[in-house]
Order: structure tokens, then sequence, then C-alpha cells
């Protein structure tokens, strides 16, 4: 809860930063900013770079709005910053984001919470560009990024390892293929608000997610109402499993022939977009919640553990 001596709050929105998300935080913390000066905010964008604590410190602002995608915003490091300061701050605190980043740790803490999940290791780069290290089809992607950046899809036919890029990470995670349909969840609070069913033409890629006509979203989900009710259940759980607050996404994979048993969590992201065509908001705009009341209300939900 954020409690100010000036009538009008002020609020920091940290935005940009160094990973490879830069640009999408930026036209995250961009439309959020202007929602929030909307609601009636005394509202400063902060691009986040190795000055941001000494920026904050001079600002002294009453909360700071998370912007933030990809390393460093989402996986602890700027929470941990925010708590050391004393700024009660939105999303998901320490432990959450850092679990929620590493997508091996994640994993273990879905499946202790009953939650079901592909199989998957861990590996080193030049490992998995010399051999397969699980039988076709596989997904190669970075143990702790984002927005499916450097995702690699290996087909049932491929006839060699996957060349990965050197941007890769040293050691990279190898998951079983989930096929299906692509079923996202948002939690606001201790609230499931609805299931979007995402269509493109091919992979949910990063242009897919964040160009406008990349995708399409069916919401609420023309689903079975089993299928709409468990990933309701399952994304709740998941938000529960990490620790978070504020809102998060949960995303899932369903394969319609297995029925229930085709629905597979995939990761859960504690700072989802806020572009003009994010997910969250429009299942909370569907929901009956304004854009603007929407990020007034994670303000409002915005806390420093102490």
């Amino acid at each position: 809860m954020v409690r100010s001596s000036r009538t009008t709050p002020k609020v920091a929105v940290i935005l940009g930063g160094p990973s490879a998300e830069h640009d999408v935080s930026l036209s995250s913390g961009r439309e959020c900013a202007t929602a929030l000066r909307e609601e009636g905010y005394d509202v400063v964008e902060l691009d986040a770079g190795r000055d941001l604590a000494a920026h904050l410190t001079d600002l002294k602002p009453d909360v700071v709005f998370n912007a933030l995608h990809g390393r460093w915003g989402e996986d602890g490091c700027v929470q941990g910053m925010l708590e050391w300061l004393g700024i009660p701050y939105t999303h998901s605190g320490v432990l959450a984001s850092a679990l929620a980043m590493d997508k091996e740790a994640s994993k273990a803490a879905y499946r202790a919470a009953g939650l079901p999940v592909v199989d998957s290791v861990l590996a080193p780069r030049d490992e998995v560009r010399s051999r397969h290290v699980m039988t076709p089809p596989y997904v190669v992607k970075p143990n702790n990024e984002g927005s499916s950046v450097g995702v690699y899809i290996v087909h049932e036919a491929a006839n060699s390892p996957p060349q990965l890029s050197d941007d890769m990470p040293d050691v990279v995670m190898v998951e079983t293929y989930a096929p299906g349909r692509e079923l996202t969840t948002t939690v606001m609070g201790d609230r499931p608000l609805t299931v979007t069913d995402i269509i493109t033409d091919g992979w949910y890629d990063y242009s897919a997610k964040y160009e406008v006509g990349g995708s399409r979203h069916v919401v609420p989900a023309d689903i079975p109402t089993e299928i709409f009710d468990l990933c309701m259940d399952y994304a709740l759980r998941a938000h529960r499993a990490l620790g978070c607050r504020g809102v998060s996404r949960t995303d899932f994979r369903w394969d319609e022939a297995r029925g229930t048993d085709g629905l597979i969590l995939l990761e859960t992201n504690t700072q989802p977009g806020m572009t003009p065509t994010s997910l969250s908001p429009e299942q909370a705009q569907v929901m009956g919640i304004s854009f603007g009341a929407f990020c007034r209300w994670m303000v409002e939900d915005a806390s420093c553990p102490r």
C-alpha cells in the first residue's frame, strides 16, 4: 500500500534498461506513464542505467512502477536495489522474480505444487550444437530470458542438432516440445482474470508478440469449460507457488487430442508486457478494468517488503 504526504503521489516509471527486451520495455513504460498521468499521478520516466539508484535517491518517489523486462529488471536485481533504498515498487519481490526468471527453478516449484510441465534439462551450448541431447521434437532457449528471445525449435524430422547463435548463453535449457494451442491467463492479486487463445501463423515468437498484426487474440478463449477452468486454477496456483504479488501471467500449451492431460504449463511472467498488443491489459479490459485503472491498481498494490 502506497502512503504519501504529498497531495499528488510521485511515481517513477522505470523502463528501458540493458536487457534484450529494452525496446519492449520502453513501449510498456511509456504506455503506463501516460495512463498514470491521466489517473492523476505525478509521473517521472527513468531509463534504467547504472545511475538508476542515484536518480531515485534524488527523486524520492513515493512508488516505483517497474516496467522493465528481461534480465536485471525482472529477475530480482532491481527489486533488491529498490528494497535497499526502501522504495515501494510494483509487481513481484526479489525471490519470486528470481524464481520465475530461472525457468528450471520455476519448473521445480511447479512440480512441487503438482502443476504439469514438460521434461527439460540444462546443457552446455556447445554440446547442444554437437548432438541431440534429447529426442526430437524439442525446444532450446535461454534459461533466463523472456519474450521468446533466442528460442529454437528442433522438429521431429531434424537430422542435425540446432546451430545455436554465439549470442546464446553458455548453458541453455532443452525441453520436450509441447504441441497444441497457445493459451494464457493473467492473475491480478489473488484473482485470475480470464483465458486468451493466441492464434498465429507459426511460432508465437518475438515478432508475433509485439508487432501489430503478429497474432490474433480470442478472449475469452473459445475452449471447453474444463480447460478454461484448469487454466484459471493453474495460473493462480503458479502465482502462489512462486510467491508472486501484483500482476503475473502464466502461459500454457494445450494439445486438444489429449483433453485435460494435454494442458501443459510453460512459464510465468512476473512483469507481463503493457504494450498496445499485450495480453494482460487486454484481459483486464475484457473484465471491465480500463488500462488506466489497471495501472492504478498496480501502483496502489505496490509494497516494499521488510
